[in-house]
């Protein structure tokens, strides 16, 4: 018998291969069903159009209930709420999280903020913040929320 995670992440997979499969693209490491990369593109007429990312996603035992660990990996954009070492500042990842979510809201969401973006910026506090995060994951942290896009 499958795990409530794992019918639930096999759920988001079929989802995100049926309706985004032309804007995401998914894969698991070592076919590790609790740990995905899913590629994308910035979007048409943004600041990051054509950009390529990745962002991985590390769930749980406890999925839906518990958000996942998301951060972007290689190259993360430069933007006001993501961290140099590719830490999201995005309140659905951790305060505002509803087992409603899915993987793919997950994506839109990041695709979105980085949509409405109009200048490319790191955050203000971004060195400093990376310095103290080095050895730590975005969840050992509690987040403070700059503006509503955060």
């Amino acid at each position: 018998m499958q795990s409530r995670m794992a019918k639930r992440l096999q759920k988001d997979l079929e989802q995100m291969q049926k309706a985004y499969a032309d804007q995401f693209n998914v894969r698991m490491p070592n076919n590790d069903i609790k740990h995905w990369i899913v590629a994308f593109e910035g979007a048409k007429g943004t600041l990051y159009q054509g950009e390529k990312f990745e962002l991985q996603f590390k769930f749980s035992n406890d999925y839906p209930i518990e958000s996942p660990e998301v951060i972007f990996i290689g190259k993360p954009p430069e933007h006001e709420h993501i961290y140099s070492n590719g830490f999201i500042c995005l309140s659905i990842l951790f305060d505002e999280w509803s087992a409603a979510l899915t993987v793919s809201s997950v994506c839109l969401s990041i695709q979105s903020m980085l949509s409405s973006a109009t200048k490319k910026m790191k955050p203000p506090n971004d060195a400093e913040f990376v310095k103290r995060a080095a050895g730590r994951g975005p969840k050992s942290f509690l987040w403070s929320y700059h503006d509503e896009k955060c």
